[in-house]
């Protein structure tokens, strides 16, 4: 019998399996578990599993795998449902937490609104820049890492047939690992953005590394400042750029609670 926890960032799913104490799911079956049961229609449903699970240096450590199967290097809005769900169970406090990821240490700070919603603000690091409007099947691509690589394209708009573009580029030989594909539209100190992820092989509500990404080439290329609003499908967060670094910040939400019993 397995225990897990269905969380969202911005409408980005995820299933979360507690591995605080023990190892749940095997090392050599994490993979096959996310295949299997984040297949909407034959499984839970979501856009990865998260394990959560002791670290040796840090607060936590999260583990992220994708439904193809594959493990992500960081999560942004993956990272917020771990603090979120840590809180909840009282593993870490309000405050500064550090998680550790394979992109790393994650620096995250936790606060509670009025309204008592956590909103979690992680340290998304220095964005590594690869290149700048590059054309690539037709479109002009920027790429930059912010945990995971990612490829920026400016839009005038966002009603872009994505199931048949992003592909292309996800695939493009100058993406040895592959990339998310972010399509933007550029606002008034705010963006609107539509992501194709890699290991989702499909669009999903939100990406906070897609986000993070996003804001980071748009204030590069001056195209907004350092303090920015990023509309997603799933809702809004909140992206601020200093000191070279990208700070990205949102809610996280619990959905329910369930119980697999075989696997």
């Amino acid at each position: 019998m397995i225990i897990f926890t269905k969380l969202h960032g911005n409408g980005n799913d995820f299933i979360l399996i507690d591995e605080y104490d023990q190892e749940i799911i095997p090392e050599g079956k994490k993979s096959s578990f996310a295949e299997r049961f984040c297949a909407r229609c034959f499984g839970v449903g979501a856009d990865g599993v998260l394990f959560l699970s002791r670290s040796k240096h840090a607060n936590l450590r999260m583990r992220v795998f994708n439904p193809d199967g594959s493990e992500a290097e960081m999560c942004g809005n993956g990272i917020r449902c771990v603090v979120k769900y840590a809180i909840d169970a009282g593993y870490v406090r309000l405050g500064k937490v550090v998680v550790e990821a394979i992109a790393g240490d994650m620096k995250v700070e936790a606060r509670k609104d009025t309204a008592n919603q956590i909103w979690v603000k992680v340290d998304m690091g220095v964005p590594r820049f690869e290149f700048f409007d590059k054309e690539l099947e037709g479109c002009r691509v920027s790429a930059v890492n912010t945990g995971v690589p990612h490829a920026v394209i400016f839009v005038d708009d966002l009603g872009v047939s994505i199931a048949q573009v992003a592909p292309k580029i996800r695939h493009h030989p100058v993406f040895p690992e592959g990339a998310n594909v972010n399509f933007v539209k550029v606002g008034k100190n705010a963006l609107e953005i539509r992501t194709y992820e890699r290991g989702v092989e499909a669009e999903t509500l939100s990406c906070g590394t897609g986000a993070a990404a996003s804001a980071a080439v748009a204030n590069k290329l001056g195209k907004i400042g350092d303090i920015v609003n990023v509309k997603t499908k799933g809702g809004i967060l909140h992206a601020s750029l200093k000191d070279d670094h990208v700070f990205l910040e949102g809610t996280a939400e619990t959905v329910y609670e369930g119980i697999i019993r075989s696997f």
